[in-house]
């Protein structure tokens, strides 16, 4: 038996990319899913290939900006499960672009999603897991926020927060409760094509071309955390090409 066999797993933006990916392989070794993101149509595709392979999975559409619908994904947990063992953060929007650009509303979304989106988590799960006397939050942020490049610069800021959020989070937790944060170099996934300026948009696009890593990659660092005895927190994974500078 896996350290992950038998446990409920909500996980946000699961639709596509690193989502999806962890949603399919914590299924596969035994976690019961619970899976949120404002696609409804992909979710019920995932949730059928879960259920395909004799997996259990159920969704419900999720936009994170919403409290309410953070909530509602954690009692969709209990409801169905009794309870919630973990949260996978992983909604995410990078909306890229030269700070010239002046895409304010951008800025807001990714703030409203990246950032926001995490609190709204752990305003949703936090009671519940005291309750529990247990819980692990795993947190998807980015190498954006060890490091800083042009025309990402709000996206960076986004990702310094929510490791900063997190990391606070891990000192408030104290014995019971466990605090990782994972974060991702160049993957494959359709990040590229959120930029609405289209030099940045070819530029990632060549990069994601030439030495992304594949969403699955991201999905068995989660994984590995997850797995982990209720004694042992893994706090930070980053997971990045080797041609990443």
């Amino acid at each position: 038996m896996s350290g992950i066999a038998g446990k409920v797993v909500a996980i946000t933006g699961a639709s596509g990319g690193i989502g999806e990916a962890t949603a399919l392989l914590l299924a596969e070794r035994g976690a019961r899913l619970v899976l949120g993101a404002r696609r409804d149509e992909q979710l019920a595709e995932v949730v059928a290939r879960i259920e395909k392979a004799g997996g259990t999975a159920v969704h419900l559409r999720t936009d994170v900006t919403r409290p309410g619908d953070l909530h509602a994904l954690v009692a969709l947990a209990r409801d169905r499960f009794g309870r919630l063992d973990v949260l996978v953060g992983n909604a995410g929007v990078g909306t890229i672009s030269p700070l010239d650009d002046l895409r304010v509303e951008e800025w807001n979304r990714m703030v409203d999603v990246n950032v926001k989106g995490v609190l709204h988590g752990i305003g949703a799960a936090l009671p519940v897991f005291r309750a529990q006397g247990s819980g692990h939050f795993v947190t998807v942020a980015s190498t954006a926020a060890f490091r800083v490049a042009p025309a990402m610069a709000v996206y960076a800021g986004t990702k310094v927060a929510v490791r900063a959020i997190c990391e606070g989070l891990r000192q408030e937790a104290g014995a019971g409760l466990r605090v990782t944060t994972v974060s991702p170099g160049m993957t494959a996934t359709g990040f590229a094509e959120a930029s609405s300026n289209s030099q940045v948009r070819a530029d990632i696009t060549k990069m994601r071309d030439e030495f992304a890593i594949p969403a699955d990659a991201i999905a068995r660092a989660i994984a590995f955390a997850v797995e982990q005895p209720d004694e042992v927190d893994v706090n930070e994974i980053v997971v990045r090409p080797t041609a990443q500078s």
